[in-house]
């Protein structure tokens, strides 16, 4: 096991400095000292870096494709491949009109939910989380955009009016099994439940499969953040759709999409 840090990276430091100072990055290259107050302020958010505090918690804020969303520990810090997954949904989706209902399904900060929102103003977009302290958030971030967070279990959160009228769901759900590896980081700052499905890990992928046939309409999208390992299982778990499996900058297997034809593509085999 590596021993603690006992220094932050430069970038890091430099970034904790804008935050104690307000100034941007030219200005913290020009800085000769600090105020006494901000002294203190910057040893503390040292230490709790040090200590293994995600940056972006400390911070505050995240940057998410074309928008800004608040962060702390009641939600995951959002991720480039979830900003992956926006941008492939969006480009699927292609256009959006006021009769467009999209639904971002385990939504944490509600920054997917908001970027669609950016990406489709006059779409109905709509929130989902079943942690109460989450969606408090989400709905804090998405407040002045237009976008309802609904409180609750998957599609149990949702209208009955929806049923088979959803245009794109998308979701980056908890997709971790129990036991398995996370970097000190994540595991010990990071909420629980949105990283781990059960021991298996593809157990809250497996119940948006079970209903998705029936909320998405036909012609619509479902587009769902996976673990590297678990592609074919998600595609066996989405059979009702027609599915692709679509790569992160890595080159590594993390994005399902499915299309929804008129028939169940199971059924359509038998």
């Amino acid at each position: 096991m590596k021993p603690p840090p006992t220094r932050l990276p430069d970038h890091e430091a430099r970034r904790l400095l804008q935050l104690v100072t307000g100034l941007d990055s030219a200005g913290v290259g020009l800085l000769t000292a600090l105020e006494a107050d901000q002294v203190v302020r910057f040893n503390e958010l040292v230490e709790r870096r040090l200590a293994g505090e995600p940056l972006q918690y400390l911070e505050g804020t995240v940057q998410f494709g074309p928008v800004e969303v608040a962060v702390d520990g009641r939600v995951l810090i959002p991720r480039p491949e979830t900003e992956i997954l926006w941008e492939r949904a969006v480009a699927a989706l292609d256009t959006a009109d006021e009769n467009t209902v999209i639904v971002d399904m385990g939504t944490g900060s509600g920054a997917l939910a908001l970027a669609l929102k950016h990406a489709f103003p006059a779409a109905r977009v709509y929130a989902t989380d079943i942690d109460p302290d989450a969606a408090d958030l989400a709905r804090e971030n998405v407040a002045e955009a237009g976008v309802t967070v609904f409180t609750g279990d998957l599609f149990a959160a949702l209208p009955s009016w929806m049923r088979g009228h959803v245009d794109l769901l998308i979701s980056n759900p908890p997709y971790v099994a129990e036991g398995d590896y996370l970097p000190p980081d994540v595991r010990d700052h990071e909420p629980p439940r949105a990283l781990f499905a059960g021991p298996k890990g593809d157990e809250v992928l497996e119940r948006i499969a079970e209903q998705a046939f029936q909320w998405v309409k036909p012609g619509g999208w479902v587009f769902v953040e996976i673990g590297e390992t678990q592609a074919e299982r998600v595609v066996e778990l989405f059979a009702d759709f027609r599915c692709a499996v679509l790569e992160d900058l890595a080159g590594r297997p993390r994005i399902v999409s499915g299309f929804r034809g008129v028939t169940s593509c199971v059924e359509g085999n038998r």
